[in-house]
C-alpha cells in the first residue's frame, strides 16, 4: 500500500492526529520574541528539548492561523506503520 498524505487547517483534526502519534505543540527554541515563533510538532524521539520548547495548543493554533499555515501529514507509511511525517505549509500552496 502506498503512503498517503493529507492536508488540513482543521484545529481538531491537527490536534487529534498529533496526540494520537504522541506529538505536542512546540516552537523552535530562541524564536518568537513576543509571539509563538517557528512552529513545530514535537514527537517522541524527534528533535527534543535542546531545539524545541513546548507551548499550549491555543498559542500554537493561533499562530498557525495568523501565519496562514496548513498541516501536510501522513497517517501511515507505505509499510502501513504509523507515521509522524508532518510539514507546515502555506495555505495557498496546500
Amino acid at each position: 500500500m502506498a503512503s498517503q498524505t493529507k492536508t488540513t487547517t482543521d484545529h481538531e483534526e491537527i490536534r487529534r492526529w498529533a496526540e494520537e502519534h504522541g506529538g505536542r505543540p512546540a516552537r523552535v527554541r530562541g524564536t518568537g520574541d513576543g509571539d509563538a515563533g517557528v512552529l513545530r510538532i514535537d514527537f517522541p524521539g524527534g528533535a527534543g528539548e535542546d531545539e524545541l520548547e513546548p507551548i499550549s495548543w491555543d498559542e500554537w493554533l493561533q499562530k498557525f492561523d495568523e501565519q496562514g499555515l496548513a498541516l501536510l501529514y501522513q497517517e501511515q507509511r507505505a509499510d502501513e506503520q504509523a507515521s509522524t511525517f508532518a510539514k507546515l505549509v502555506r495555505r495557498e500552496h496546500a
